[in-house]
């Protein structure tokens, strides 16, 4: 009798926090690509109906160009499904909308999140980093010749970079950094959950979690029309959007804008400690930052995945997603897919051509992926000519998230 593997398990958030589980992704990929997977009660979370796992590289990007049949509207974009109440408070994020009325908010955005803006910051960003890895060299030598580069460097050089962008007072980026961990860091048990009156936690996307952060953004944009300066929220306080939208993007743009650099740099930094001939091969020049970066990306993507819901009856890969069902679509398996990238779990820099979706891809590709870029680029060149080789020294304490690929913290030993 044929005896056949159960599918691998790739929900509960407690797996990541062991690592990414590239084997299971893999086993996913080969044996089950569209698979079906058990929403559970886990953490104390309540359990949901259930969900279709996307692993493919092809499949990954089919979903996420194919609007029309998956939506962000429906159900939003997280595995949970919100309250239903609070489904059309959560639907006025653009990232929660499809065409055309994505497209609308997406330009009055991105008109604020210029290139040309955002390269004036580049020199800003340099001195940052330059500053922050010579504290930590200075750290490490005063002491056991270790750092945290999470707390020392990646953490502060990602939240003060987005504040500049945004335009945030100094004063005030402290509640920044507490907004976006109640957000991102809601599955980890070093962020208690906020329990509602039936003793369950409360969805930290819900409307009366984000009041205060809201309350703020209607604030913020009152001074800044009345005192411009050339930031983003100057130039959302003077577009053509509702108080809700207003709202609504500047929680997309302090939560995504700042935990995917502050994922990204820190995953890359461990990529490279944990391979030091590529790591020696860049600082001698054999590959540009650039290059390097795209890859360092596709190896360590700051998020893992994103949710659809599919919007009429259909057929993947022999399965029949029915409409209302969620379609989850795994970066982390995508850009480790054999049948794109040669072998995938070997860290290249000089991987090209590298279409790896760490950003997404489709209508919703990452609106800061250029600022994301260039955060990372000037880090890793600024990490090049201030630090010298390193390693781990010891393993990294990570996010319990199945969402977000974070780095609680990073200890490197500076190898001279």
């Amino acid at each position: 009798m044929t005896v056949v593997p159960p599918v691998p398990d790739v929900f509960d958030p407690r797996l990541y926090a062991r690592g990414i589980p590239y084997d299971a992704y893999r086993e996913l990929r080969d044996r089950h690509p569209v698979a079906w997977q058990d929403e559970y009660r886990v953490l104390g979370w309540p359990a949901g109906p259930g969900f279709w796992a996307v692993t493919r590289h092809a499949d990954v990007v089919r979903v996420l160009k194919d609007a029309r049949r998956y939506s962000s509207y429906l159900g939003a974009t997280q595995i949970r499904d919100p309250d239903p109440a609070d489904l059309p408070f959560i639907r006025r994020m653009m990232l929660n909308q499809d065409p055309p009325g994505h497209g609308r908010l997406r330009r009055l955005v991105s008109r604020a999140f210029t290139p040309a803006r955002v390269d004036r910051f580049a020199a800003a960003a340099t001195a940052r980093a330059r500053a922050l890895l010579g504290a930590a060299r200075a750290t490490a030598r005063d002491g056991d010749g270790t750092v945290d580069a999470v707390r020392a460097v990646t953490d502060e050089y990602a939240l003060l970079n987005l504040t500049d962008l945004l335009g945030v007072p100094p004063a005030d980026r402290g509640l920044l950094l507490a907004w976006t961990e109640r957000v991102i860091a809601y599955q980890d048990p070093d962020e208690p959950p906020v329990l509602g009156p039936d003793g369950t936690p409360v969805n930290p996307r819900s409307p009366a979690m984000l009041e205060e952060m809201f309350g703020y953004a209607r604030d913020l944009a009152a001074h800044k029309r009345k005192h411009p300066g050339d930031d983003v929220l100057t130039s959302l306080a003077h577009a053509d959007l509702s108080d809700g939208e207003l709202e609504m993007s500047f929680f997309l743009l302090t939560v995504a804008g700042n935990d995917t650099v502050r994922s990204a740099a820190p995953g890359g930094l461990l990529a490279l400690a944990g391979h030091p001939e590529e790591q020696r091969a860049l600082c001698e020049g054999r590959f540009a930052v650039t290059t390097a970066v795209e890859e360092l990306l596709r190896f360590h993507p700051p998020v893992l995945h994103f949710r659809r819901t599919a919007a009429e009856d259909h057929v993947l890969h022999a399965r029949r997603v029915r409409r209302g069902d969620k379609v989850v679509v795994f970066h982390a398996s995508a850009n480790h897919d054999e049948r794109v990238f040669p072998d995938p779990h070997r860290l290249d820099l000089g991987r090209s051509p590298n279409p790896h979706v760490s950003f997404g891809d489709g209508p919703h590709v990452c609106l800061g992926a250029h600022f994301a870029r260039l955060q990372l680029r000037v880090l890793h060149e600024e990490v090049l000519r201030a630090l010298p080789p390193y390693e781990t020294a010891a393993p990294p304490r990570r996010l319990v998230s199945h969402f977000i690929n974070g780095l609680k913290s990073l200890p490197l030993r500076l190898l001279r």
